[in-house]
């Protein structure tokens, strides 16, 4: 298989990913099953036929409203498939260049997935729920053992846990400033960071706080924030990894290579 072919495949593979992410997101922070019953229109009740649940294609084939009650489905829907879909795609193109990175792209789709489910509850309840980002841990660290790079894995296993203490000593002294949440999915993007190199969890770390930064005062500069207004962190922590993950990460080990590291 190509990698054009791969990554075609990974593609629409992401589409359907996402198409279910988008159930994640609206019912796990209420504690509902992600698997029954049917997805269905919020407004009417009626559940969505199989023709009109094609991610994307659907949306666009329904004009943006139920088929049933002719009421709008939110633009959030197709993004959210796109935007899967469109992350898996760069991650085929970043890892699916050699053996190697054949055998880390299922560590790192997941890690998209989880990244992708989190952002999005984080942003609609300011949460990030227990049972997506422990379960994670055990998960991703099985997968990261299939790249069978030991001393990768000592190195995530010391970004999780640098990072993760890094977060805590943040939250424990500013406990307004970030959740424990926050500190819980810190040791993921520690792990999923480190393994690549110590460049990556660098830049991967220091983007997700400008980028948090950068966005409150553009909130207050808007209007919409005040001092003391709780943005939520999770997806400017992501944002950062995955900076890093697909590219941005060589600028921290450019910096350490001249710091004599």
């Amino acid at each position: 298989m190509t990698n054009g072919v791969a990554c075609g495949f990974v593609l629409v593979l992401g589409l359907a990913i996402g198409s279910f992410l988008n159930v994640v997101a609206h019912r796990v922070p209420a504690g509902e099953s992600v698997v029954s019953p049917p997805s269905a229109c919020p407004r009417c009740g009626h559940e969505i036929r199989n023709r009109h649940n094609v991610p994307v294609l659907g949306w666009l084939v329904l004009r943006g409203r139920c088929f049933d009650c002719a009421e709008p489905i939110s633009a959030r829907y197709p993004l959210v498939e796109a935007g899967t879909g469109l992350m898996f795609a760069l991650v085929a193109l970043r890892f699916g260049g050699e053996t190697e990175g054949w055998r880390l792209l299922p560590a790192y789709l997941t890690f998209a997935a989880v990244s992708v489910a989190l952002a999005l509850i984080d942003l609609d309840v300011h949460r990030l729920p227990d049972v997506i980002v422990l379960p994670s841990y055990p998960v991703l660290a099985l997968l990261l053992a299939i790249g069978g790079d030991g001393d990768a894995l000592v190195r995530a296993a010391l970004g999780a846990v640098g990072l993760g203490a890094f977060f805590f000593v943040v939250w424990y002294v500013a406990p307004g400033g970030m959740g424990f949440g926050d500190v819980k999915l810190s040791g993921l993007v520690g792990a999923m960071t480190a393994y690549l190199t110590w460049g990556t969890l660098l830049v991967g770390a220091f983007l997700g706080f400008v980028l948090g930064a950068v966005a409150g005062v553009l909130l207050m500069a808007g209007g919409k924030a005040g001092r003391k207004t709780a943005v939520p962190f999770g997806p400017f922590m992501v944002l950062g990894a995955w900076s890093a993950i697909l590219g941005a990460g060589y600028l921290g080990d450019f910096y350490l290579e001249s710091l004599g590291f």
